[in-house]
Parts: C-alpha cells; structure tokens; sequence
C-alpha cells in the first residue's frame, strides 16, 4: 500500500483543538493526583473531549450520529492524549468497543455513544492479543452470564460491557452486560491514569451482540484496530519526551556552559529524535492501513506495536536520565510517561508476541 503519511488540513486542525484544550485542563499535577485517589480529572475531561469535541462518535457513521472519520484521525486524537496522558476512555470505548459493534453490524447502542450518554468497555483482560481470544464468560440458555475476567481496562464511568462469553455447546458469543450487574474489583495498576479491574458475572442477563464466526472476528477486529491505534499513543508519549528532554537541554547550565552543548548529549537527543520519527511513520501508517481497508493492515498492525511500544519505553527512560537528579522525583511528571509508556507495552501484548505475529504474517521462521 502506498500512503500519504502527511498530517492533513483537517488533522492539524484537530490536533491543535485538542491539544489546547488537554493544555489547559489536563495538567501534569492532575493526573498525578490520581495516584493519590483523585478520579476527578477523567469525568470532568470527558464530557468537554468526548461530547463538545464529538471525539466519543468519531469513528462511528454519521448515520448514527457519528463523526464518520477514519482510524488516521482516531490516530491523531490518541497522538494528543499521549502526550498529555489524558486518562479518558477514547481507545477502550470509541474505538475497541466501537470497532466490535460495527463489526457485529450490532447499532442499537451506537446513538448513544456517539452523543456521550453511554461508555463502553471490550471487557478482555489487558494484554490480550487478536488471537488466541482468551474467554472465561460462559451464557446459558437462559442468556445469563458467569465468570470471571481480569485486568480490564476502560470501566470507570462504563455503563456497557462487551464480553465474549462461550455458549453452552462450545459457540463463541458476544454479548452486551451492563456494567452495574458485574462485581468489580480494583487493582493496583502501575499507571493509575488507565485503572484496571477484575469483573466477575455471576448470573448477569446479557444481550447477544454476535454469535459463531461473526462474534470471534468482532473482538478480533476491535484488538487489532486497538494495537494499530495504540501505537499514535506511543508515540504522543514519545515526542512529549523527547521535547521535554530537548527544552531542558537547552536550558540547564553546569559548569558554566548549557549541557546541550555537550557532545554526548546532543548524540543521544538525535539518536532519540531519529527514533521518534520513524515511529511516527509506522504509527501513521498503521492507522492509514485501517482507515483504507487495506490489505497489508494487519502487518502494519503487528509492527507498530512491535516497534513503537518499545520506542516509547526507551524515549521516557531518556527523558528522565537527561533530565538527571530533578527527572526521578515525584513532582516532575517523567516518571508518568514511563509508567504510562510501559502499561501500553503490554496493554494489547508485548512486543514479542507481535513479532510473533509479524513472522508468521511475512512467512518468517523464529
């Protein structure tokens, strides 16, 4: 697939919206505070990002209320939450469980995310890779659920779950539980900017979304187009790094003189500038894979998480070790992007398994 990668007219534009609203509201010292317990910054975040913006339909079909875009600009939204670590639900609910529904041609809750009354949550443990599906949900004949999934991300303010269950006779099943029937239990996450849970069903009514082929490529499709999208969030991570690195830089003297002039510094910004552009280029490319249908969208897939994660990882230890001692205290926000940068690494699975599937996807042999 040839692509043009270049940032659009419509992109900049939206790009410069949101990045002056998350200026303004979102804070680095907010989002430290949901360390401490604070959960305030992500309702009150939401309904100005989510409902003013219209980012909560963006990618569903103006049929439905939606924006109708595509993945290349859910990619430029997600490059802007990065880089201020926005703790909203715009990958888990408008693009994972959007992505399910569309794909299980299910529309009946559509309108109301798209207009910002209801979150949904692919309730997959996180780490879950396209395949295999882990499934530990059963649904009866009585359509109630059981069962226990953990780690799951995206269920604060989640009035929708989207869980893949097993039926009684083997089927896959996708189902629809409101998120008041689970009981819930938190836990401790390394990045409390994402919270994770463990939900437990135990005898929940569910509604089926999806059964048999068409159930199993619906989660399928909300993981792969997670993976390609969670890569733009990397990379927003990445660059808010590198530019925090290269200011300081330019503004801390020792001895004298400003340590960016010092050669072994400047090495290690531009070897982390060459990183983070080449990132950018796989992230764009990935996400304009999807947006085109394309057939090569499931190797770009595989390779923007394969690469990017670890891109951001490498770019927010730089961060904090340029910045030297101020950069591993806890009032300078390094540290958050490293945690950040290293939930994602593993949020839609780890580099390995993406090179995994990158081998098998280019006939390559591990």
């Amino acid at each position: 697939m040839t692509a043009d990668l270049l940032y659009t007219s419509v992109e900049e534009e939206l790009r410069a919206s949101l990045g002056a609203l998350l200026a303004a509201r979102c804070p680095s010292t907010r989002v430290l505070a949901m360390y401490d317990g604070d959960a305030s910054l992500a309702h009150e975040l939401w309904p100005a990002v989510g409902i003013d913006m219209g980012l909560a339909g963006l990618l569903i079909p103006e049929s439905y209320g939606g924006a109708g875009a595509t993945a290349r600009e859910a990619g430029v939204v997600l490059e802007e939450l990065g880089r201020s670590l926005a703790p909203l639900p715009f990958l888990t609910s408008s693009v994972m469980a959007v992505t399910a529904l569309l794909t299980a041609g299910y529309s009946d809750t559509l309108p109301l995310i798209a207009d910002g009354s209801l979150i949904c949550a692919l309730a997959v443990p996180l780490g879950s890779c396209a395949s295999p599906i882990p499934r530990t949900v059963t649904i009866d004949g009585h359509g109630l659920v059981y069962g226990r999934i953990d780690r799951v991300a995206g269920l604060e303010g989640a009035g929708l779950l989207i869980v893949p269950a097993t039926g009684a006779d083997g089927e896959h099943v996708l189902t629809g539980v409101r998120a008041e029937a689970a009981v819930r239990e938190q836990v401790t996450s390394l990045d409390m900017s994402r919270p994770i849970a463990g939900i437990t069903f135990d005898g929940a009514p569910a509604q089926v979304i999806a059964r048999g082929a068409v159930a199993e490529t619906s989660v399928q499709e909300a993981l792969l187009v997670g993976a390609a999208l969670l890569a733009s969030e990397q990379l927003g991570i990445a660059q808010w790094c590198l530019d925090s690195a290269v200011r300081y830089l330019l503004e801390r003297r020792q001895f004298g003189r400003l340590i960016g002039s010092y050669q072994a510094l400047k090495h290690r910004a531009a070897d982390l500038f060459i990183e983070v552009e080449t990132a950018r280029a796989v992230a764009r490319y990935a996400a304009a894979t999807w947006a085109d249908a394309s057939e090569d969208r499931f190797v770009a897939s595989a390779l923007a998480q394969a690469y990017c994660s670890e891109v951001a990882v490498h770019a927010a230890q730089e961060c904090i070790q340029l910045h030297g001692g101020i950069g591993f205290t806890w009032e300078h926000p390094a540290h958050l992007y490293l945690k950040r940068a290293k939930a994602d690494q593993v949020a839609l699975g780890t580099p390995g398994d993406h090179r995994a599937t990158l081998s098998g996807l280019v006939d390559l042999t591990m």
